[in-house]
């Protein structure tokens, strides 16, 4: 398949959060193939160094990889200061770091409760926080949250997360008329079943249950964690200059 190229998108920053694995290394790679100096966050420091350094073999920049904890937003801030001083203002904000720990609704305690909306909700809002000045000093930029189609099919087994998912949604929609008239565009993206190293390994590990929900969808074929990148390509630049306030569902019509 040809890759669509996006001119407007070379040399502008682009921030990834939870960039180290799966989608997020999709994303990573994705903007750095399109010119971007790319920028990502991750726990991970293992994961995220070697990302980085694959990436800098095959791209003409080498994308800046910060090891964050999302959960401590000062240390979220200062990893976004440290992208800021070394790169300039971000024209792209990925909001990608995320957590589908399954749940049982009796069993969930107060302190897990707020660790899920806090690894799927709260950084979310602080790194948007800290970049609208970033997008507001360049004239505009696109930021793009991550939402899930869990909490729109009520996925039983992910109470909390469906709960931070659609919330995500809510924040979209807000984000989007507070800062339209600085041309900073906010959208989100709602991925289907993407089967990652990590989704296999600890939900999905059967193939027939995985093509038994495929069979759902409108379009049998994967979704890829490239599908959602391509999406993010697209939201971020200046080819959707005029779309703010949405969330695309990429899911190849799962019913």
């Amino acid at each position: 398949m040809t890759q669509t190229s996006y001119s407007s998108l070379a040399d502008r920053v682009v921030l990834v959060t939870g960039g180290a694995s799966g989608i997020g290394a999709a994303f990573v790679r994705a903007f750095a193939a399109q010119g971007a100096r790319v920028a990502f966050l991750d726990v991970d420091a293992s994961a995220g160094e070697a990302l980085a350094r694959d990436v800098a073999a095959g791209s003409a920049s080498a994308p800046l990889f910060v090891p964050c904890d999302l959960l401590d937003i000062d240390a979220l801030r200062a990893a976004m200061g440290k992208v800021h001083g070394s790169l300039g203002d971000a024209a792209v904000l990925v909001n990608n770091a995320a957590n589908d720990q399954r749940q049982v609704l009796a069993e969930v305690t107060p302190a897990e409760f707020d660790w899920m909306v806090g690894v799927n909700l709260k950084h979310v809002f602080f790194a948007a926080q800290a970049v609208v000045p970033q997008m507001q000093a360049r004239g505009g930029g696109s930021i793009i949250n991550m939402s899930s189609i869990a909490w729109m099919r009520g996925a039983p087994a992910l109470p909390v997360y469906a709960a931070a998912k659609a919330a995500i949604v809510g924040f979209t929609n807000s984000l989007a008329r507070l800062v339209g008239p600085d041309r900073i565009r906010v959208n989100a993206i709602a991925p289907g079943m993407v089967i990652t190293e990590r989704q296999r390994r600890l939900w999905y590990p059967d193939e027939q249950v995985i093509a038994e929900i495929r069979t759902r969808q409108a379009i049998p074929d994967a979704v890829t964690p490239e599908d959602i990148a391509n999406m993010a390509l697209f939201l971020a630049s200046d080819e959707s200059r005029r779309i703010t306030r949405q969330c695309f569902q990429v899911d190849g019509g799962l019913g």
